[in-house]
């Protein structure tokens, strides 16, 4: 009897068949699709939470998938994300569009930092891909929490420190690996943020509270905005952007740029958790940071890596210029500068000039990256690891985090008779108990998790 499929009989069909099935056998599960992951062929359902500022921007780098869910407590604000995507859904609570849409694949987090560890878990228990902005979480515990929750559940996920794939991180890397400047014993990072010269910043800091209570503009749901923070009332003040200055949603200049500037030190040095971490700053309150910085550091010696310290200066501060740096040569307002046995690194160039010359180029030994974002949309289709997913980033995250607790003004004057000691094992500061509890926070009612 012949079969519908053209002049193939019935047996030779069922033959056929049988070869390609067998065939399949040596085909790697994540090709088919098999296991629940996702085919590099096809396209990743993805939802963004938070899409009207950097949400927005992450997603355009992803727009080649199917961008199918997007939330935004700001739809006016998100207007442009918005109509760019026209066929996703719209919602303004995180909660309930990951409840109702369940072909979501993969999330994009982009909110403001008090919200970050909420949505990001939220995903995660969903068996959900995450990619979360830096700095990962508001909170040391947080960052501890989202890491072992995405260990748990094998996920791909990325922070967004997307400097972390670029050329100039490895190349540091290589310079270090190769002994250019010999064993580095200190590092020091420094930042113009939140100040940017006498007349400009980039959101204010070191102020009190607003004293006006102006009405929500209607197109704001500003108790999803607050959403795990203590509730106060709505002002200009707070948003956009200028949330990153307040202690009660924002992770100041070190939260800010600490996972961008720390990240490639980390790498090259090999740094895990400090030993100790103390802070000196400007007038402090508890409403908002101070306007300049320094957070000190201390790590141990990795195998035959020696111990170092590592300085964070925010506000305009920097380190005093090292010594055979010549003389015109700028440390500029942001910069990276590694001091070793036999030189420094500068913004990754190599000096003494006699030491340049002396040891030249280093050799290229590491693979380069396929882009930051593509990294995690290939991981989420059976790709490797992408470089900044959270088992690198949550112990990262949580070292910055480290130095906001120094900052508090309920320590200061503890601060100036000693270091915080941390524990990362037991996870705790031991020798300022009441510094603890400055390693989470309570969410509002209705918002933990």
């Amino acid at each position: 009897m012949k079969s519908t499929l053209g002049n193939l009989d019935r047996r030779q069909f069922l033959r056929s068949a049988a070869t390609l099935a067998a065939g399949l056998n040596f085909v790697p599960g994540h090709i088919l699709g098999l296991n629940g992951q996702t085919p590099p062929s096809r396209k990743l359902n993805i939802a963004g939470i938070g899409v009207g500022g950097q949400g927005a921007s992450d997603l355009g780098n992803m727009a080649e998938e199917n961008i199918v869910a997007l939330c935004d407590v700001d739809w006016d604000r998100a207007a442009g994300t918005f109509k760019k995507y026209p066929g996703a859904k719209k919602h303004k609570d995180f909660r309930r569009m990951l409840e109702e849409e369940k072909n979501i694949e993969a999330v994009v987090v982009a909110t403001p930092d008090h919200v970050h560890a909420a949505a990001t878990m939220a995903a995660l228990k969903r068996g959900l891909h995450v990619y979360c902005e830096k700095p990962l979480t508001y909170s040391v515990w947080e960052a501890r929490q989202v890491a072992q929750m995405a260990r748990e559940k094998k996920v791909a996920t990325q922070m967004g420190n997307q400097g972390q794939a670029s050329e100039e991180t490895r190349r540091l890397c290589e310079y270090v690996a190769a002994g250019a400047v010999g064993g580095v014993r200190e590092a020091h990072i420094w930042t113009d943020r939140p100040s940017q010269g006498l007349f400009k910043e980039y959101w204010p800091q070191g102020v009190a509270r607003p004293a006006e209570t102006p009405p929500v503009p209607a197109n704001l749901d500003w108790d999803l905005w607050v959403g795990p923070a203590p509730m106060r009332p709505y002002h200009p003040a707070y948003l956009p952007f200028k949330w990153r200055g307040w202690w009660d949603f924002g992770t100041g200049a070190l939260g800010d740029i600490g996972c961008h500037a720390l990240d490639p030190v980390f790498r090259a040095l090999k740094l895990g958790a400090p030993l100790s971490v103390q802070a000196s700053s400007s007038r402090v309150n508890q409403e908002t940071y101070p306007v300049a910085s320094m957070v000190t550091y201390e790590f141990p010696a990795r195998g035959e890596l020696p111990p170092v310290k590592l300085v964070w200066y925010d506000g305009g501060l920097r380190p005093p210029r090292p010594e055979g740096l010549p003389e015109g040569a700028t440390m500029g307002d942001n910069g990276q500068l590694l001091i070793g046995d036999q030189g420094f690194l500068l913004g990754g160039r190599l000096w003494p000039q006699k030491r340049k010359e002396e040891f030249g180029s280093a050799p290229k030994t590491l693979p380069r990256s396929v882009g930051h974002h593509k990294e995690w949309i290939e991981a989420c289709k059976g790709g490797p690891p992408p470089g900044s997913n959270f088992n690198w980033a949550g112990p990262l995250a949580e070292a910055v985090l480290l130095g906001n607790i120094a900052l508090r003004v309920q320590l200061r004057e503890e601060l100036t008779r000693a270091k915080l000691m941390w524990d990362p094992v037991a996870f705790k500061i031991t020798n300022i108990p009441e510094a603890n509890k400055f390693l989470s926070r309570e969410y509002r009612q209705g918002w933990a998790w």
